[in-house]
């Protein structure tokens, strides 16, 4: 809980965080690239998409992220990215489908995910700006969907990556990712959440699902 109430730049740990990340998008690309010999069209858009989250990365750790950022969780970004880089790329090497419209379909899912988590972001960092919303719990926006819409976002394009690889063994990773949010990341949350703002975030709550739109 004490990770949500300290407000801090946290340099070197975001740098750190980033050069980890730098590291395993390498490993990654080696694996696309280098150990597949056969460099598939599938490759080079998994490589393309992979860039796309590691400049997403960027702006939400130095732009987004007004918070502290510990050491142990400078750490376990990386290892939760690796999930991600070096596994979808395995999975991805032992496919050997063709890209057809069920991967067009993938791309879109993956877009529609990565937008819903960045935005929803910039839209409560720009509410939380203005001195008149000081103290509020943010409410608006996407946020109007899900309590926690952004990490709605995640799971849809991970799920979307998982599905790119056509490898069913990839969808444990974004099980693996849900579970987590469910049960891990979210009631830590919620119970800061709870603390901070009361009767504000009990009426949010029992008006709003809490991870995934009319559903849950």
């Amino acid at each position: 809980m004490n990770l949500y109430r300290k407000k801090e730049q946290s340099r070197l740990q975001k740098w750190t965080v980033i050069g980890l990340e730098t590291l395993i998008l390498f490993l990654a690309a080696w694996l696309l690239f280098f150990v597949d010999e056969q460099l598939s069209l599938r490759n080079f858009l998994l490589f393309g998409l992979f860039l796309i989250v590691y400049g997403r990365m960027y702006v939400t750790i130095f732009y987004l992220l007004k918070r502290k950022m510990p050491w142990q969780e400078a750490m376990t970004i990386p290892v939760a990215f690796s999930l991600y880089y070096i596994g979808f790329s395995i999975f991805t090497l032992i496919t050997d489908k063709p890209v057809d419209p069920l991967d067009i379909g993938s791309i879109l899912l993956f877009l529609i995910g990565s937008f819903i988590n960045t935005y929803s972001e910039i839209q409560r960092d720009r509410w939380k700006r203005e001195p008149a919303h000081k103290g509020g719990l943010y409410t608006e926006g996407l946020f109007t969907y899900a309590m926690h819409i952004n990490y709605f976002g995640d799971l849809v394009w991970v799920t979307a990556l998982a599905l790119f690889t056509r490898s069913t063994g990839a969808l444990i990773i974004p099980i693996i990712l849900f579970c987590f949010f469910a049960w891990y990341n979210i009631p830590i949350l919620d119970t800061y959440l709870a603390d901070k703002y009361g009767e504000q975030f009990k009426r949010y709550k029992q008006s709003t699902n809490k991870l995934i739109p009319f559903l849950y």
